[in-house]
């Protein structure tokens, strides 16, 4: 009955002990083992499939209360009835509204998505006539940034500082696996048109004749092709508005048989934008002290004080190693740094998931290590030296065939699966003992 019941594994064992293939396939499989432990890409959290997006609503006019009791609480209900739906919830504000759907774990993204998509499709037919639009953003994890560059200065403004972040975030756009790249903080510069009611109504002119030459401006359409001297030439219709005169100089109007220009009613000039937020940066007392200088900028390190501040924000592809993303991201800056940065701004990296994903990898690791030591010290002690051996041999074994299978199955390193492998250790030791006891039985 022993025998038939571990017919296989007497097999595998009296072939690896009577042949020379053992030492060989030890080697190669915690080479491997090593290899999927270097090159598996390492995370902070567990790719868990949780299809989730929200629904952005535009309602013109409407006050919260009018969004919530419209819109709001009737899509809630409309998208529960979508298959695979674990929560739907929403957030009502003036003239707009957030619905988000959450699918179950496990669920198809893709096929979560076009549930949703179509559901929305086919209920066009209900909407209020207030609403004039709505937008579908999915939402994943590898959207959430790994990596945070602040730049700060005593010298420009966030206006100024908004600018040169604008351009060091279009460079590292072209570093490889980033994902989508944000910047928080500043104020973008645009065309303000500050108009004059007085002239505006001198002219028999109002603010709608305004909004409706600058949204029909900018706008160049194919007119047709003509030949000359055996030549085409293609013929565009249209203005394109290329610098603060050309909007100023928009016809919005006649008066008296006059064309009447923007810059007659209104003030236009290129400014930054309404002050929305306040983005600022300093330091606590752990730092070495006033004077200390970072990088090759001269921005004192200065306890207490606040500077203005902007962050640009990187995430990284689905899939991707975040440390490896993390590193060449700030590789790259340090290479742009003198190059895009003036004297008087400098930077800090505020967020870095890939070193604290990295880190906490590294120490789950030796936990790992240190546990298999202590494991097969004790049988060692308690069975002897050899069966110890035999322990030692298959433990490694074991995780190194674990570790190669979750990298060929595209999964990533994380502190889960890690502990994972820690709780595991106990069944992964109790297999290679019962194994001994069936050897000394045999042989």
């Amino acid at each position: 009955m022993a025998e038939h019941k571990h017919g296989f594994i007497y097999r595998i064992v009296e072939a690896f002990l009577r042949g020379n293939l053992a030492a060989l396939v030890i080697v190669l499989v915690l080479a491997l083992g090593a290899v999927a432990l270097l090159v598996t890409p390492r995370e902070e959290e567990p790719q868990i499939v949780v299809p989730l997006a929200d629904v952005l609503i535009e309602v013109p006019g409407a006050s919260a209360r009018e969004v919530e009791r419209q819109v709001a609480t009737r899509l809630e209900k409309l998208l529960y009835q979508i298959d695979g739906v674990e929560y739907v919830y929403s957030m009502s504000m003036p003239n707009r509204a957030v619905v988000t759907v959450r699918f179950y774990v496990g669920e198809d993204r893709e096929d979560s998505l076009v549930k949703l998509q179509t559901k929305l499709a086919m209920n066009t037919d209900i909407v209020p006539p207030t609403v004039a639009g709505w937008v579908v953003k999915p939402i994943e994890i590898d959207d959430v940034p790994i990596v945070n560059i602040t730049l700060y200065s005593d010298r420009y403004s966030d206006v100024e500082l908004r600018r040169i972040a604008e351009e060091l975030e279009s460079k590292l756009q072209a570093v490889k696996n980033t994902g989508p790249t944000m910047i928080v903080g500043g104020r973008p510069r645009q065309v303000r048109i500050e108009f004059d009611p007085v002239r505006l109504a001198g002219r028999g002119l109002t603010v709608a004749d305004i909004e409706r030459a600058v949204r029909g401006a900018n706008l160049t359409i194919p007119a047709g092709v003509f030949q000359q001297l055996d030549r085409e030439h293609i013929v565009d219709a249209g203005i394109v508005l290329r610098r603060v005169e050309d909007v100023a100089n928009l016809v919005i109007g006649v008066a008296d048989e006059r064309p009447v220009y923007l810059a007659d009613v209104a003030d236009v000039r290129l400014a930054a934008a309404e002050v929305e937020t306040y983005t600022q940066f300093g330091f606590g007392p752990a730092v070495d002290g006033p004077g200390e200088e970072i990088e090759a900028h001269d921005v004192p390190v200065d306890p207490g004080a606040l500077y203005p501040a902007v962050t640009i924000a990187v995430a990284k592809k689905k899939g991707a190693n975040a440390v490896w993303v993390s590193r060449a991201v700030q590789r790259e800056v340090e290479r742009l740094a003198p190059v895009l940065l003036p004297d008087g701004v400098s930077y800090r990296i505020t967020r870095d998931y890939g070193l604290t994903a990295n880190t906490k990898v590294n120490e789950l690791v030796e936990a790992l290590a240190v546990a298999i030591v202590i494991v097969v010290g004790l049988l060692a002690l308690v069975m002897g030296w050899r069966e110890g051996l035999i322990v030692a041999t298959a433990v490694p074994l074991t995780f190194a065939l674990t570790l190669l299978v979750n990298h060929l199955f595209g999964y990533s390193i994380n502190r889960v699966t890690l502990f994972a492998l820690i709780l595991a250790l106990g069944l992964v030791v109790d297999d290679p003992i019962v194994d001994v006891e069936n050897i000394y039985r045999h042989f």
